[in-house]
């Protein structure tokens, strides 16, 4: 059972790296196979559709970025420098250790567009990122709420595909050329110092 386990994990994982490289074109169970390092046949095995093989990738996704919110504990937060210090690290970790995920992750958002199943299984990392930024900005001591939380998550969302993929001028004209700058703007932005 837990070879079988192991075994998915790899093909969910090898998914994950076929969508980074490929893009959703590329996803065949051939090209899993390949990334995977086992024999040809071995993820229709696994996984019998295209769909199946976008389920699992998104599935493994979800799991994975659970992972990292346990290694993540936003409640040692402390004010809106420790909380900009907090971002850095996460926008840093996924455009590093994280950069394949990310990639596949936009890559099944396009997807999702036109699958329902898809749609909600992403639903559940979306909710669950807004949940961590929301308990983040509490932890700083800022007035947050669901809605000034939700702005720095979809802004840093933006940021993370520009960061991945647009030029050295691009990233300048929107400030990320300096991520400390930027992320002490977007939280004076979204919560004015008082004084």
């Amino acid at each position: 059972m837990a070879e079988n386990r192991n075994r998915r994990d790899q093909l969910r994982d090898a998914a994950i790296e076929v969508l980074a490289q490929e893009g959703g074109r590329g996803l065949t169970h051939r090209a899993i196979d390949r990334a995977a390092g086992l024999p040809e046949g071995t993820a229709k095995n696994y996984f019998a559709t295209r769909d199946a093989l976008l389920r699992a990738a998104a599935e493994r996704c979800v799991e994975r970025y659970w992972a990292d919110l346990h290694a993540a504990p936003a409640e040692k937060i402390r004010g809106r420098d420790g909380l900009a210090a907090f971002l850095r690290r996460l926008v840093e970790h996924a455009v590093t250790a994280n950069r394949s995920r990310v990639l596949a992750y936009l890559e099944l958002h396009a997807e999702a567009a036109r699958r329902p199943d898809l749609r909600a299984t992403l639903a559940e990392l979306t909710r669950a990122d807004l949940a961590l930024h929301l308990r983040a900005h509490e932890a700083a001591g800022l007035p947050a709420t669901r809605r000034t939380a939700a702005t720095v998550t979809m802004c840093l969302n933006t940021a993370l595909t520009y960061l991945l993929t647009q030029p050295a001028e691009t990233l300048a004209d929107y400030g990320l050329d300096d991520l400390d700058a930027f992320l002490r703007d977007l939280l004076h932005t979204v919560y004015p110092p008082h004084g």
